[in-house]
């Protein structure tokens, strides 16, 4: 695994709750059963509402983590906004938190089952991004 052992840490921003927790448990359950890949969801506001909170991020990223970086995927824009308020303050995130530029679904998914491999921080952020690349048809 990366850095020592650790795993790359994932938060997945979303303005739904429900989306968030279901884009991860989908993400946790292609990577497989084993995986110990800590991913957390960081969906709504604090009650419950659709919107994004830099709390519910601050919180998720703190819980994922493991010294080895964090990668946050975000579904729309304010979301985006909320999380580059927070990587420019600098304190209220890990150390080695990068916002990652990929689908939320795809992104999400490629980036648990590159991070499960033990995959450095890079490699994650870059699997997402690729994620834009897939074709459907």
């Amino acid at each position: 695994m990366s850095d020592g052992g650790r795993p790359v840490g994932i938060v997945l921003v979303s303005h739904s709750a429900q989306v968030a927790a279901s884009v991860a448990e989908l993400a946790k359950g292609l990577a497989g059963a084993g995986s110990t890949v800590p991913v957390a969801p960081a969906g709504g506001t604090e009650d419950g509402g659709l919107g994004t909170s830099a709390g519910l991020v601050a919180a998720a990223a703190a819980s994922v983590d493991r010294g080895a970086g964090v990668a946050v995927l975000t579904d729309l824009g304010s979301a985006v906004l909320t999380v580059k308020a927070l990587l420019a303050e600098g304190d209220e995130l890990p150390e080695h938190t990068r916002l990652v530029d990929a689908p939320f679904v795809e992104g999400a998914i490629a980036a648990v089952v590159t991070a499960s491999t033990g995959a450095d921080l890079a490699a994650v952020e870059a699997a997402a991004a690729e994620a834009y690349t897939y074709r459907k048809v």
